[in-house]
């Protein structure tokens, strides 16, 4: 089994044909329904690029602790925002390099190694823009009323990217690089070496998500879930770990403002004669609450607040 792949190239060529475009935004719509994850090529973002930013990203890591450490996060940042790695207790076993937009006043992009920066700075800029086309494509696979979800969510500043390099696993059955976990924001982009160890879960199978050239990947977020009262998934999914090798990615982040306040949308609830299947919330509460899983981790890992937080008991 394997998740699906979209090819969106009738969308970003000038003699798109229609019936690919059709073929596509099905594919996505029953992905979405069913898997929550999906790969899409062809989406626009050169690949020189994401190989060149993999490349890079890849020096930054491997230079000395202290030098990295002169990227650590600023303390009045929303999110720690720089380099840090994971607490040595921690169950994931990871370093990253957090980043918000270029234009926020908490990005110190790196200077090392030489053109970092500036490639970070264009990946993100393609991937917010990707994250618009995404977003309204997920709006018109819901059917809802044309720019919607783009009007709901107008506002970029709560947009994110992390570089991330996950540790070698060691010696035992111990192999966990990112604890199994649902994204609370709209939609995440993630950009994978050759390495692998992605999976998602369906129908209590994990299902490996194979990296390949050119291809990245989409998953909803919790914020997709509850507004369409669970019609699109948010899916489950973790990062393990292979001996020997360290596996590089990119995650960008496409959010939703703080204040925004969340709930099913009636489209979906008394629309349709629907009960909604979650109360509402400010999404900057719910926000806190996984970041304090982070700081404050739980005796045990299914005591993580989640957005089964918010569901409404039937």
């Amino acid at each position: 089994m394997s998740i699906p792949t979209v090819d969106l190239s009738d969308f970003f060529t000038e003699n798109g044909d229609h019936c690919g475009r059709k073929k596509a935004m099905d594919t996505i719509r029953e992905a979405c329904c069913q898997y929550g994850f999906f790969q899409i090529i062809n989406h626009g973002i050169p690949i020189h690029l994401m190989n060149r930013a993999l490349q890079l990203s890849r020096a930054f890591f491997e230079s000395p602790i202290e030098e990295k450490l002169e990227y650590s996060p600023k303390l009045s940042a929303p999110l720690p925002g720089g380099y840090s790695r994971q607490p040595e207790n921690s169950l994931d076993k990871n370093e990253y390099l957090l980043l918000f937009s270029p234009e926020s006043d908490f990005c110190g992009l790196p200077n090392n190694p030489p053109r970092f920066g500036e490639t970070l700075e264009e990946m993100f800029t393609k991937l917010q823009k990707l994250g618009e086309f995404m977003e309204k494509t997920v709006n018109d696979c819901l059917g809802l009323p044309p720019g919607f979800l783009g009007e709901y969510n107008s506002d970029r500043s709560w947009d994110f990217m992390v570089a991330l390099r996950y540790f070698p696993a060691t010696g035992g059955e111990e192999n966990n690089g990112l604890s199994e976990h649902q994204d609370g924001n709209v939609i995440t982009f993630v950009i994978q070496d050759s390495v692998g160890g992605l999976e998602v879960l369906k129908d209590r199978e994990w299902i490996p998500v194979v990296p390949a050239e050119g291809t990245i990947v989409v998953n909803l977020g919790d914020v997709i879930q509850v507004l369409s009262n669970n019609k699109f998934k948010s899916a489950t999914h973790r990062v393990v770990r292979w001996k020997e090798m360290c596996r590089h990615s990119f995650a960008f982040f496409y959010n939703i403002e703080g204040d925004k306040w969340i709930e099913p949308l009636p489209a979906f609830t008394s629309d349709v004669g629907e009960s909604p299947k979650y109360r509402g919330f400010a999404y900057k509460d719910y926000q806190a609450l996984r970041m304090r899983n982070k700081t404050h981790p739980p005796a045990k890992p299914d005591d993580a607040i989640n957005i089964k937080h918010y569901a409404i008991s039937m």
